[in-house]
């Protein structure tokens, strides 16, 4: 019952204000200025960030809430025009294509009631979804924020073509708004010729990767193409004068995605213990032997010891880096216990898949590749991310653009956490305040704070006097029935 009054009492104050009198969200009160920028036409381009995907979908109160949607309200005090957003048909996410519901765009994440241990039960909230992919709406639209999309698709022709969701060159969000079968986001975006712009892209270039637990299914996308496309977006959206602000990529270890379920998350008791030692004892027999036989050094053999104790354990896990000995010994797979350089990533929770982690999986049955992050596939991830991060803050310097560092936001947010008034907002799944339900993408409150660190940032560049916005007035999430 405690457990239950804890987390309906985080619920109901996800939509109170946080009251403090000592709170000061905003500069000392001066004029609004645009200062040397110009915000009469501003067109944000961008991923799901952009577009104010939250809680494992695409919705109106979500889109709302966008951090390009936020800057465009604190631009209008400046000058800023209308700002147009393709709008979603309802509050319940997902779409519809050929009025048929299609299962890998689902209604948004809700929390539908409470486990009988108190934690919440966490799933998509029960309603059909009325947004239609193949109804067309008309734009031109301000916001191109584009839920899935990589730095190239911002430039490819036909991302917004319907004949191409079946060969999955098409993007259904961009199919609903695109101006013409055959455009480009970019090209829809200059056509309206901007006085000023945001570009935040590049996340969905690793993300895919590391959701999937770096399987192979979703690549990182190779620097060299990133920076081809970097270059082609700034440079077209420059090329008529217009300002603008770019922002780098966080580390996709700052999302709760993939510290929630943390590395060690096995519990065993003695028995237990003793069963699993004994059933891995001639697997670490022949790891001997492959080590005295000079198949694996001394080092990877203590790596691939699987070894369980009292209390909290690592998972067992296949981990591709591993030294391939199955032809000397077909019993030696690639096998290790997670450490805490691993992720397990939080979709290994509640799915239906026979070899996920609460399915009892990650000791006499190993957890596959898609369900943890290795240390060596956050090497990857890492060096990826700070080559974008290069690109795009020499681009910024060189095209006299601002420049916001998300990635030191981020960091900050999930270890020592961010604080506003008497609240510390963190990565903590449910609890932290800055994430929505999915793990990836942020709360209502979290995209404030982007907003903030974006005005920062343009008011540093071109001695704007642009305003915060109050953290306080945006929810941590959402509740099961949003009109």
């Amino acid at each position: 019952m405690i457990k239950n009054f804890r987390w309906l009492l985080l619920v109901s104050l996800a939509f109170v204000a946080c009251n403090n009198d000592d709170e000061d969200t905003t500069p000392a009160e001066v004029p609004v200025t645009p200062g040397s920028a110009v915000f009469t036409k501003y067109v944000a381009l961008g991923d799901s960030f952009a577009a104010g995907y939250s809680d494992g979908a695409l919705f109106i109160k979500g889109q709302g809430g966008s951090y390009a949607n936020i800057l465009s309200q604190q631009f209008t005090a400046a000058g800023g025009g209308e700002f147009k957003t393709p709008l979603t048909s309802d509050n319940v996410g997902g779409l519809l294509f050929g009025g048929a519901p299609n299962p890998k765009f689902g209604a948004r994440l809700a929390i539908l009631g409470f486990n009988l241990d108190g934690t919440p039960k966490i799933a998509p909230v029960p309603f059909a979804s009325t947004t239609e992919v193949m109804t067309h709406i008309t734009g031109p639209f301000n916001n191109l924020g584009l839920p899935g999309a990589k730095s190239y698709h911002l430039i490819a022709p036909g991302y917004g073509n319907p004949a191409g969701l079946s060969l999955g060159t098409a993007n259904p969000y961009f199919v609903r708004f695109a101006t013409a079968p055959g455009t480009t986001v970019l090209k829809d975006a200059t056509d309206q010729n901007p006085t000023f712009f945001s570009l935040w892209i590049g996340g969905n270039d690793v993300l895919g990767y590391a959701t999937t637990g770096g399987d192979g299914t979703d690549p990182i996308t190779p620097t060299a193409t990133f920076n081809f496309a970097y270059e082609k977006l700034v440079t077209d959206l420059t090329a008529k004068g217009a300002k603008g602000v770019v922002a780098n990529i966080p580390y996709v270890s700052a999302l709760p995605f993939f510290t929630t379920v943390g590395f060690n998350p096995l519990t065993l008791v003695a028995a237990q213990v003793t069963a699993l030692n004994n059933a891995y004892a001639s697997y670490n027999g022949g790891l001997v032997a492959a080590k005295n036989a000079g198949l694996i050094t001394e080092a990877e053999r203590v790596q691939r010891t699987i070894n369980f104790v009292v209390g909290k354990n690592g998972a067992v896990m296949i981990d591709e880096y591993l030294t391939d000995i199955t032809g000397v010994n077909p019993g030696l797979i690639k096998l290790r216990q997670t450490t805490n350089k691993d992720y397990i990533v939080l979709s290994s929770q509640g799915t239906a898949a026979k070899d996920h982690l609460s399915a009892g999986n990650g000791t006499a049955v190993p957890l596959q590749d898609r369900w943890v992050l290795s240390e060596s596939e956050v090497k990857e991830l890492k060096a990826a991310t700070d080559a974008y991060n290069i690109t795009i803050e020499a681009t910024a310097t060189a095209k006299g653009l601002a420049f916001v560092d998300t990635r030191a936001t981020m960091t900050q947010v999930s270890t020592t956490g961010i604080n506003f008034g008497n609240f510390n907002m963190t990565s903590a799944y449910v609890t932290g305040g800055a994430f929505s339900l999915d793990g990836v993408h942020p709360s209502a409150r979290g995209y404030a704070l982007i907003a903030n660190i974006f005005v920062d940032a343009i008011n540093v560049k071109y001695n704007s006097t642009l305003r915060h916005v109050d953290l306080r007035i945006y929810p941590i999430q959402y509740p099961a029935n949003l009109q």
